[in-house]
């Protein structure tokens, strides 16, 4: 699946031959668009499109109309690589965003690494990431290390956690992350009484949920996007199971929070984006996005309008669309953006933006603790 967002004056500026029409800017947007992970990726192109409506409303990037072509890479590996292959030889793209998954992300970074296009990530957490030394390769979020070490202890404390069922998806963002609370959680003497995972788009909890009914845990995390996340939750509440439920992924997204209804209620989760963040950028882009989406933004509609927004400002500051230039002008990255400030390390990790524990309270992601990524 592809689709090209170019926004103002579309037919009548190429018709007239104006600036324009003489030249845009392309930047590949991988995201995925079909299967269990569709809410999610749906949401990162909402903020891709909003940057760019915005972008170009206001004179686009070095004077041109900056165009996001985006292909649906599923979350799955082999079909985000076809998706970069194209952006990358057909449509001639200088930079890429994408791809979400971890899986698919790291499946992309050799392919641009090997064309010299840089590639910008804000969902992919799997914390060796950054480790591989790709330099073409730049991370505009947190990774699942960091969000543990940031709010493992609070959620112990406040949860009271001695037993604690590790339960998620199969694939490197759910490994990764149940890795990493795990970790954390046992550190502070927690016990593991259960780990399993699941497939993406699974229907049926019910084997899953039974052995989490015999394992005595007082608390579950769980690692998990929308459809899968809510399915979940709706059908531990069915069975009348009361641990406390906290974890990452998309629980503080408006789609998880209306597809699970009241299931939702009381969750925590550790995200790196809640539109009930207090920072001076938020509550413009919350209006903005609401006003597009007609729904408040979640963390991937942020995501998206984050690593559209870096990749334009490097292609500003390397004035050029050269894309070696844009990589070195992104190590310059000096952004603020709704959730705080971005700058990337030696080794394309951001750090300087905020991330939240929130608690899922009548709908609304209240914040329970914050915390910055250091350096």
């Amino acid at each position: 699946m592809k689709s090209i967002i170019s926004t103002g004056f579309v037919l009548a500026t190429l018709l007239s031959g104006g600036a324009w029409a003489q030249e845009t800017i392309k930047i590949g947007v991988i995201q995925p668009l079909s299967g269990s992970v569709a809410y999610n990726g749906s949401a990162d192109v909402a903020g891709t499109k909003l940057a760019i409506e915005e972008r170009n409303a206001n004179g686009g990037v070095l004077g041109k109309k900056v165009e996001a072509i985006i292909e649906d890479g599923g979350c799955k590996p082999a079909d985000s690589v076809n998706a970069a292959e194209k952006l990358i030889q057909r449509d001639k793209v200088v930079a890429l965003s994408g791809a979400f998954c971890s899986s698919a992300t790291i499946a992309v970074m050799p392919v641009a690494e090997t064309n010299k296009i840089p590639l910008v990530t804000g969902v992919s957490s799997k914390s060796d990431m950054t480790e591989k030394g790709n330099k073409w390769f730049f991370r505009a979020t947190e990774t699942d290390g960091l969000l543990a070490q940031s709010f493992a202890k609070i959620l112990a404390e406040q949860l009271k956690l001695k037993k604690i069922a590790y339960i998620g998806v199969n694939d490197d963002f759910g490994r990764g992350g149940v890795e990493e609370f795990e970790k954390r959680m046992t550190a502070l003497g927690a016990t593991t009484v259960m780990k399993e995972y699941f497939d993406h788009g699974t229907t049926d909890f019910y084997t899953l949920l039974t052995k989490l009914r015999s394992s005595g845990a007082d608390g579950v995390f769980v690692a998990a996007e929308t459809q899968d996340g809510s399915i979940f939750v709706k059908q531990k509440a069915e069975f009348g199971l009361n641990q406390k439920v906290f974890g990452v992924g998309s629980w503080a997204t408006a789609d998880f929070m209306r597809l699970a209804g009241p299931a939702a209620e009381g969750i925590y989760a550790a995200v790196p984006y809640a539109y009930t963040m207090q920072t001076p950028k938020n509550q413009d882009f919350v209006t903005k996005y609401e006003s597009a989406n007609k729904e408040k933004p979640g963390k991937y509609g942020a995501a998206g309008y984050n690593a559209l927004n870096i990749i334009m400002d490097a292609i500003q500051r390397a004035g050029s669309t050269d894309p070696e230039k844009i990589r070195d002008a992104l190590t310059k990255t000096d952004y603020e953006g709704p959730n705080g400030k971005f700058k990337f390390d030696a080794k394309g990790q951001a750090h300087g933006f905020n991330i939240v524990l929130v608690q899922l309270t009548n709908g609304v992601p209240k914040v329970v603790a914050t915390t910055s990524i250091g350096e």
